[in-house]
């Protein structure tokens, strides 16, 4: 499996930016995908999943925020993340397991299989 993000950049507090995962090589038309963040310093944190049926969980500190959505036919995963803060600074990765899960969660980063390269994302107050 092979992800590649896209769409970070430097946007001020309360803008927008819509990041992009672009997935292949999946073994069945099931998979979950989360987008994890990490900023200098700190822990990889978990921001949201969501998988090929369309179901979605997030993290605390983006509900109400950020929306997770697909393109099945794109093979494309995208997080718009509207109201951005200056916390929300940091690089974003999206993650990957190849199957289904029983339940949507948000799981630990150890529980994705298939990781991307990254993609900064900056909020200037």
């Amino acid at each position: 499996v092979h992800l590649v993000e896209s769409g970070g950049g430097l946007v001020q507090a309360g803008g927008s930016l819509r990041l992009s995962c672009a997935a292949s090589g999946f073994t069945t038309s099931d998979y979950v995908i989360a987008w994890f963040r990490q900023a200098p310093g700190k822990e990889r944190e978990g921001v949201s999943c969501i998988d090929s049926a369309g179901r979605t969980d997030y993290g605390d500190s983006v509900k109400g925020r950020f929306t997770a959505s697909s393109d099945n036919a794109k093979n494309t995963v995208y997080l718009q993340m509207n109201n951005l803060k200056p916390e929300d600074t940091a690089v974003y990765y999206c993650a990957a397991i190849d199957g289904v899960m029983l339940t949507m969660t948000l799981l630990p980063d150890g529980e994705y299989d298939y990781w991307g390269q990254g993609t900064q994302v900056t909020v200037s107050s």
